[in-house]
């Protein structure tokens, strides 16, 4: 396995209704305003992958050090955006690696 200096952050959801992805979306897209990460994306499940139907949004982001990636989710936005987003979703898988 190749060494990497940043960490990697990924963290999969599953909205409760399909009618509200757009606004886990949304909600989500708000940790793009915490300063700590050097790669941030947030794409929702193309469904490509026929197995893949559990999935609805997947956030990915790049962080420097595991101290940046504590910083992100000590930031005060990272909880607006869990108030949101946390009542419309079923699951949510993080990996970091």
């Amino acid at each position: 396995m190749t060494k990497r200096n940043f960490i990697r952050h990924v963290v999969f959801f599953s909205a409760k209704d399909p009618k509200d992805i757009p606004a886990i979306v949304t909600g989500l897209w708000k940790l793009a305003d915490i300063p700590h990460s050097t790669t941030f994306e947030i794409c929702e499940n193309t469904r490509v992958d026929a197995l893949s139907g559990d999935v609805d949004v997947v956030v990915y982001a790049e962080f420097p050090d595991a101290e940046a990636l504590a910083a992100y989710k000590a930031h005060p936005i990272y909880q607006e955006s869990i108030d949101i987003v946390r009542p419309l979703r079923d699951m949510r898988v993080p990996a970091d690696f």
